[in-house]
C-alpha cells in the first residue's frame, strides 16, 4: 500500500477518532535491537512460528518480486533469474511472487499456458538459487477496469456507479464509488466466488508440489465499501469480519482440495498500518499465516519518520493482537517507505527492522527491482541508501525449539539460543557480505559447518536435545570462522 497525500489527512483523522493511535505522551523509541521487551514477552510465547516439511523452524527475509510494467505477451518478462541470483547473495531466502489474475484469466474460462509457463520458468529460477516464494495474487485499486492490475475486467461489476482517475493520488481511487462496488460484487456474487475459487485451484494444482512454493497469498491488500458515516477503522474491522473472512475460508477450502499442506497467507484491509486492530475471524485451516503490511500514511505522502509519534509500538500492538489470539505465525508482506534517504530514516529501518524481527516469522521489503522510487539496490545492484540495514545475519531454519534470537545493530552482533531437536536436522545460518567479515562461534554439544567469514550460508549440527547458542560477530579485516 502507498497512501498519497490527499488520503492521509482522510486515514489521519479516522484513525485517532477511533483511538488507535497511541499518544506521543506515551511513546518510548523502539529498541535497537530485537530483544524481546517485557511487554512483548506474552504474545511471542503465543505466536507460533513457521516450520518446515522437517520440522525446523523457518525465518523468512526477503523482498517483493514484480512486473507492473509489462502484460500479455510480455507479462513476467522484467523478472529475471538475476533478481534470484541477487536475493541469495545478499542474504535473502525470501520473495514475495506478485501474479495478475486479469493476466492469467484474461477471457472468462480461458487461463494463459504462457502466463503460467512463466511463472514456473520464475520459480524454476527461485529453487536454483535456494529462494522461498509466496504466490501473491496481487490487485491494485481492483484491477484494469480502473487502469490498474489484478481482478480482470469481465469479473468487474460497478452497477454504473462513477469513477473518477486521480492519477496524482491513486490510493485514494479506492474510495471511488465504482471500485467499492466491484469489491461488494467480488465477495458477495456466486458466479465470481467460483471463479476466484478456480483461479485459486489451478495455481495449487500446478504449483503445490513446486519445491520453492512456499505459500498463497489469497488477494493482496483487499478492501471494500464503506457505508454512509462509516469512518474507516470502522469500516475496515467490519469488511474483515463480514466479507474477508468468508472469502478466506471458502478460499481455503479451494485450495485444500488441490493442496493439502502449503501454507496459506491471509491479509487484514491495509488500514492495519496505521495501528488498527483487525475485524478478521477464524480461518478455519491449520497451515495459515497473518501476513499485514507494514506501511504508515505520513511516510507514505512523503513524511521523514516522527521517532515521537509512536507509530512502530501502536502498530507492533495492535498487528500481533489477532494471530496471538488464532495461534498463527506472523509474515508481513510488504513494507518501506519511499523517501529512505529522509534525516530520520537511518532510525526508522534500524527501529523498524528490529521490531519487525521480534514477532514475526518473516518480512518481504518492497520491491526487489534495480533503479529509483521503492527499488531495494540501484542499476548496479547496489543498496540504495539505509536499505542496507535490512541485510543482517540471521538463521534460515533452526532444527530445534529457539529460546532466543537477537541482533544488536549498534555491535552487529547476532546471537542464537536453542535446543536441538531430538530428530536430527541442520540448523541453516545467512550471512550478508561483509568487507570486515564475520567470527561464527558454537557453544554446547555443536559444530559449525561451512565458512561464513565473508558472508554466506554457513550450518550448525548439534546433538539431540543439547542447549546450543550461537554468536555471531562482526570480525577484523579478515575476519574468521570459529569452530568450538
Amino acid at each position: 500500500m502507498r497512501m498519497g497525500r490527499a488520503l492521509m489527512a482522510l486515514v489521519v483523522a479516522s484513525v485517532l477518532a477511533a483511538g488507535a493511535l497511541a499518544p506521543a505522551a506515551s511513546a518510548r523509541p523502539a529498541p535497537r535491537s530485537s530483544s524481546p521487551s517485557p511487554s512483548s514477552s506474552a504474545y511471542e510465547r503465543a505466536l507460533p512460528p513457521l516450520t518446515d516439511d522437517r520440522g525446523r523452524t523457518l525465518t523468512l527475509r526477503g523482498w517483493n518480486v514484480e512486473d507492473k510494467a509489462n502484460r500479455g505477451e510480455d507479462a513476467l518478462s522484467a523478472i529475471t533469474e538475476r533478481h534470484f541470483r541477487d536475493l541469495r547473495a545478499n542474504g535473502f531466502n525470501f520473495a514475495r511472487l506478485l501474479v495478475f489474475w486479469d493476466d492469467l484469466e484474461p477471457r472468462r474460462g480461458q487461463y494463459s499456458a504462457r502466463y503460467l509457463h512463466r511463472i514456473e520458468r520464475i520459480l524454476d529460477w527461485a529453487r536454483k538459487h535456494r529462494v522461498h516464494v509466496l504466490i501473491d495474487a496481487h490487485q491494485d485499486v481492483f484491477g484494469p477496469a480502473f487502469g490498474h492490475r489484478g481482478i480482470p475486467e469481465w469479473a468487474t461489476r460497478t452497477d454504473g456507479l462513477p469513477f473518477t482517475p486521480n492519477p496524482d493520488d491513486w490510493f485514494s481511487e479506492y474510495f471511488q464509488p465504482a471500485v467499492q462496488r466491484a469489491f461488494t460484487h467480488l465477495y458477495e456474487d456466486p458466479d465470481l466466488q467460483r471463479a476466484q475459487a478456480a483461479m485459486w485451484q489451478l495455481l495449487a494444482e500446478r504449483f503445490g508440489r513446486h519445491p520453492a512454493v512456499i505459500g498463497y497469498d489469497l488477494i493482496n491488500e483487499p478492501m471494500g465499501e464503506l457505508r454512509p458515516g462509516e469512518d474507516l477503522p470502522t469500516a475496515a474491522r467490519r469488511i474483515e469480519a463480514e466479507h474477508l473472512t468468508p472469502l478466506y475460508n471458502r478460499l481455503a477450502r479451494a485450495v485444500r482440495a488441490k493442496d493439502r499442506s502449503t501454507w496459506i497467507f491471509v491479509e487484514p484491509t491495509p488500514i492495519v498500518g496505521e495501528g488498527v486492530p483487525t475485524g478478521l475471524g477464524r480461518i478455519e485451516d491449520s497451515r495459515t499465516v497473518y501476513a499485514p503490511h507494514f506501511y504508515n500514511t505520513a511516510m507514505e505522502a512523503g513524511a521523514d519518520y516522527d521517532p515521537d509519534a509512536g507509530w512502530i509500538e501502536a502498530y507492533e500492538a495492535a498487528v500481533t493482537a489477532y494471530p496471538a489470539r488464532h495461534r498463527m505465525p506472523v509474515v508481513v508482506g510488504e513494507w518501506g517507505p519511499l523517501n529512505n534517504a529522509l534525516p530520520n530514516m537511518g532510525r526508522f529501518y534500524r527501529e523498524a527492522v528490529a521490531s519487525l524481527n521480534r514477532y514475526s516469522s518473516g518480512w518481504a521489503g518492497y520491491v526487489w527491482c534495480y533503479g529509483g522510487g521503492y527499488c531495494a539496490v540501484d542499476e548496479r545492484g547496489r543498496f540504495r541508501t539505509n536499505k542496507e540495514q535490512t541485510a543482517t545475519p540471521y538463521a534460515p531454519a533452526v532444527a530445534g525449539t529457539v529460546r532466543s534470537d537477537t541482533y544488536d545493530a549498534g555491535t552487529r552482533t547476532y546471537r542464537l539460543a536453542y535446543r536441538a531437536a531430538v530428530r536430527p536436522g541442520v540448523t541453516e545460518l545467512s550471512l550478508p557480505p561483509s568487507s570486515r567479515g564475520w567470527r561464527v562461534s558454537v557453544t554446547g554439544a555443536a559444530r559449525v559447518l561451512g565458512d561464513g567469514a565473508r558472508g554466506g550460508w554457513p550450518a550448525v549440527v548439534a546433538w539431540p536435545g543439547a542447549e546450543v547458542v550461537v554468536t555471531v560477530r562482526e570480525a577484523g579485516p579478515y575476519g574468521r570462522t570459529d569452530h568450538p
